[in-house]
């Protein structure tokens, strides 16, 4: 069994302190509207620790911008997708995937026949990173002290949601889930046990696939991408 790599990181307590233990799950309330999306409110554990992320100050990301883009969705979904880091709309909204990259998950997710209000998205990274190219501002990496230092957020929404399956969007989501031996283009669209009934999936990031509109691949790049999402229709028992 692979043991996912973000366990070896102490988790995130429930409202955000230094981390210490793993949080036990929050009990279930009934969810509100935000905008189009469904969200969950009051005093859930993970509630707090929405609250808590918004004033992380463990890396210097969170000064240039905006906000803290935590994860959304149910907080009783079976399926969580985690992403590389927040971008320039993520970061404007506050919500993840609602930038070009968003829209293009939205579609695949519509092709495979799936809702994504059923499913809780998050980031490995909760701020945007970037550098200013005249008034544009470009996406750039995240370092390894920086993801170390997000991870906190991270774990505590996987104690929290406790979801059965995971999908890792991307080389960073499935390297912080997988382990840094993990090969994503040779072992995408598997699934693979990493808890007591629990499972993890790997693909490329939407963005990944958006680049490849400049040229003829664009077709057969996304028909993969559908195709490794539309193992979420057939998941291990």
């Amino acid at each position: 069994m692979r043991k996912p790599a973000i366990f070896s990181v102490p988790p995130a307590e429930r409202a955000g302190a230094a981390p210490t233990q793993s949080a036990p799950i929050g009990q279930k309330t009934p969810s509100r509207r935000s905008g189009s999306r469904t969200l969950r409110s009051g005093t859930t554990g993970l509630a707090k620790l929405r609250r808590s992320a918004r004033r992380c100050r463990a890396c210097p990301l969170w000064e240039p911008a905006t906000q803290t883009v935590f994860g959304e969705g149910p907080d009783d979904a079976t399926i969580m997708l985690i992403g590389e880091q927040a971008g320039d709309r993520e970061d404007l909204e506050g919500l993840p995937f609602v930038g070009p990259a968003g829209r293009l998950l939205d579609q695949a997710l519509a092709d495979v026949g799936i809702g994504r209000e059923r499913l809780y998205v998050t980031n490995v990274i909760k701020h945007f990173k970037f550098e200013l190219r005249g008034r544009r501002r470009l996406h750039k990496r995240a370092n390894a002290a920086e993801i170390a230092a997000c991870l906190r957020w991270l774990h505590g929404e996987l104690a929290e949601i406790a979801p059965r399956y995971v999908v890792c969007l991307g080389a960073m989501a499935a390297r912080v889930m997988l382990g840094t031996k993990f090969k994503l283009m040779q072992e995408r669209g598997r699934w693979l046990p990493i808890g007591d009934r629990q499972w993890c999936l790997a693909t490329v990031h939407p963005s990944a696939v958006l680049r490849t509109r400049a040229d003829d691949s664009f077709d057969d790049v996304y028909a993969m991408f559908v195709a490794d999402l539309a193992q979420l229709k057939h998941p291990p028992r």
